[in-house]
C-alpha cells in the first residue's frame, strides 16, 4: 500500500516494486496532486514500467544538462538559445523539481503562464521543445523510466508577411554604411540568412573563375551545403568586394572574410538596418524580409520551386510556400492581365 506524507512544504509518496521501497518527493504542495501521482505510480508498477528509485530522483536541471551536452555534441548552433530559455523561463518553475513530478497539467500551466507573460508561441514552443528533449535524453539514456508528460506545442500563426521591393532596397542602401551595402544586395538576391551564412563567407567559398559562391555542408541551418551562380549583380559585388580584398593584401592584411567593414570582421548590421529603413521611410523592416523577397523574386522571374529551394536553402515546400508573397502590386498586375484578355475577348467577339 503507497502512504503519502508531508516533508517540509512537499508532499512526498512511497510505494513497493518488487518489495523494493520507493520514496518519492512530489514537488506538490496539494493533497490531492500527490495522491495522483500515487496512482499513476502503482498503476505504471501494475503495466510492468520500469521504476527505480533511482529514476524517480532524476531532477530537471540534471536532465536539462544533458540536453546542453547533446547540442554541444552535436555542434549545434542553437545551444546558447538552449541555455538562454532554459534559465530564464524553464528553471524557475522546473528546477530543483524531479522529472517524475511534472505532469501533463504542469506543463499546460507553463505555457499558459508564458502567454500571460506575452511571449510568443513560437517562443513557448521552442522552450517546450527543450523540455519534451529532456524528457526523451534521459528515457534513451535510461536514467528515466517514468511517465513522460503530454507536451503539446501551440499552434504558430508563422506566416511570413514582409517584404522589400527594387524601389525600398534602392532606398534603404542609401542611408546603409558603405561597407554594409553589398551585404544587403547580397541578401536580396541570394535569400541567404544575413548573420549566419552570409557574414561569414570566406574567399575560398567563392569561386570567381565558374562563377559560384559555396556554402560547406554543416554551416548552414539545415546542415546541407549550397551553391548560387553569380548572377550580373553578384559578379559585380564580388569584383567590387575582391578589388578591395587586393588593397587591403597590399598593405599586408590577408583577411578571410568577403564582407566586412575596413579589414574587420562584420558581426551584425541589425540595428544599422534598423536605422536606414527609418531614414529611408520603411520602419519596422526586418533583416529577414531580405530573405523573404528573394523567394517572391524567383517566384515572379518562373523559377522552378525545387531550383529556388535550392538556391535559397529551404528544405521543405511547406516552409518554402511561407515566403512566397504576393504583394498588393502583384495583385494589381493580375486584375490588369485580366482585363487585357478580357478586352481581348470583346475585340474579338465585335470582330
Amino acid at each position: 500500500m503507497g502512504q503519502i506524507r508531508k516533508r517540509g512544504g512537499f508532499y512526498q509518496i512511497r510505494y513497493y516494486r518488487n518489495g523494493q521501497r520507493i520514496e518519492e518527493s512530489t514537488g506538490k504542495t496539494r493533497y490531492d496532486e500527490a495522491r495522483d501521482l500515487l496512482r499513476d505510480r502503482e498503476g505504471d508498477i501494475s503495466k510492468g514500467v520500469p521504476i527505480t528509485a533511482k529514476s524517480t530522483r532524476l531532477t530537471f536541471d540534471d536532465a536539462v544538462k544533458d540536453v546542453i551536452n547533446d547540442y554541444t555534441i552535436n555542434g549545434k548552433k542553437s545551444k546558447d538559445a538552449v541555455e538562454r530559455r532554459s534559465k530564464l523561463h524553464l528553471t524557475p518553475v522546473f528546477g530543483g523539481r524531479t522529472l517524475a513530478s511534472i505532469t501533463t497539467a504542469d506543463v499546460r500551466a507553463f505555457a499558459a503562464k508564458r502567454l500571460d507573460a506575452k511571449a510568443a508561441p513560437a517562443e513557448i514552443n521552442r522552450e517546450l521543445a527543450i523540455l519534451r528533449r529532456a524528457f526523451r535524453l534521459a528515457s534513451e539514456a535510461d536514467k528515466y523510466h517514468g511517465r513522460i508528460p503530454k507536451i503539446r506545442l501551440l499552434q504558430e500563426r508563422n506566416v511570413r508577411t514582409g517584404f522589400v521591393d527594387d524601389v525600398m532596397i534602392d532606398a534603404i542602401l542609401e542611408h546603409l554604411p558603405k561597407a554594409l551595402q553589398p551585404v544587403v544586395r547580397f541578401a536580396y538576391v541570394t535569400g541567404w540568412r544575413v548573420q549566419s551564412e552570409i557574414l561569414p563567407i570566406e574567399w575560398r567559398n567563392v569561386d570567381r573563375k565558374t562563377g559560384e559562391v559555396r556554402l560547406d555542408p554543416g554551416t548552414t541551418k539545415n546542415q546541407a551545403g549550397r551553391v548560387f551562380p553569380f548572377t550580373d549583380t553578384i559578379r559585380t559585388l564580388i569584383d567590387g568586394l575582391w578589388a578591395e580584398n587586393e588593397v587591403l593584401k597590399k598593405a599586408g592584411t590577408i583577411y578571410p572574410f568577403v564582407f566586412h567593414r575596413n579589414g574587420r570582421r562584420i558581426k551584425n548590421l541589425r540595428k544599422s538596418w534598423e536605422d536606414a529603413c527609418t531614414a529611408a521611410g520603411y520602419p519596422g523592416k526586418l533583416l529577414h524580409d531580405l530573405r523573404r523577397s528573394a523567394v517572391r523574386n524567383m517566384e515572379r522571374a518562373g523559377l522552378s520551386r525545387s531550383v529556388a529551394m535550392q538556391l535559397t536553402g529551404h528544405k521543405t515546400e511547406a516552409v518554402y510556400r511561407r515566403y512566397a508573397i504576393t504583394s498588393e502590386a502583384d495583385l494589381r498586375e493580375g486584375v490588369h492581365r485580366l482585363n487585357s484578355i478580357g478586352s481581348d475577348a470583346k475585340r474579338g467577339i465585335a470582330g
